[in-house]
């Protein structure tokens, strides 16, 4: 089993109800067993910033798939929730990343692990510190704990 940490967001329609839907199909695919979940972190969008709110959250899965395999499903996940890929860094129903899968370091054309941009990005780093402030980042081999937060304002919500 490799112990990998995905990162969810939702900023169209229910938010809530799709994080929480694709944890649940995550969860029902053989070789993925979803473990923790940070609490839901509510966050201005970045890059194109002319569109809703995100709803982030953090999730650590136990798997026995490939890296590969195992951003097949979040992308399958992605598409049972009807997510449109029209505009870069735009709306989406759920948005599943791969941040970290186990101490690998994988760059290639479909993936790269860890997320290239966890460190600037504070609505993975916050929820993710809530649940794994011992994991490791591989290339630079500092705890996620002790990795600076940027400024970005996350709010924690009770969705």
């Amino acid at each position: 089993m490799t112990k990998a940490y995905l990162s969810l967001g939702s900023n169209m329609g229910d938010r809530a109800y799709h994080l929480r839907e694709a944890l649940r199909l995550l969860n029902q695919v053989e070789g993925i067993e979803v473990r923790d979940v940070s609490p839901i972190y509510d966050t201005a969008p970045i890059g194109y910033t002319d569109q809703n709110a995100f709803l982030n959250l953090c999730a650590s899965v136990e798997t026995t798939l490939s890296a590969h395999d195992l951003l097949y499903h979040c992308l399958d996940v992605e598409q049972q929730l009807h997510r449109v890929r029209k505009i870069h860094w735009g709306p989406r129903t759920c948005d599943i990343d791969i941040i970290l899968y186990g101490e690998e370091q994988i760059q290639d054309d479909e993936l790269t692990v860890p997320h290239p941009r966890m460190e600037e990005r504070a609505f993975v780093l916050v929820p993710l510190q809530d649940i794994a402030p011992d994991a490791i980042e591989p290339k630079t081999q500092r705890r996620v704990g002790d990795i600076p937060v940027p400024d970005d304002r996350v709010q924690r919500t009770d969705s």
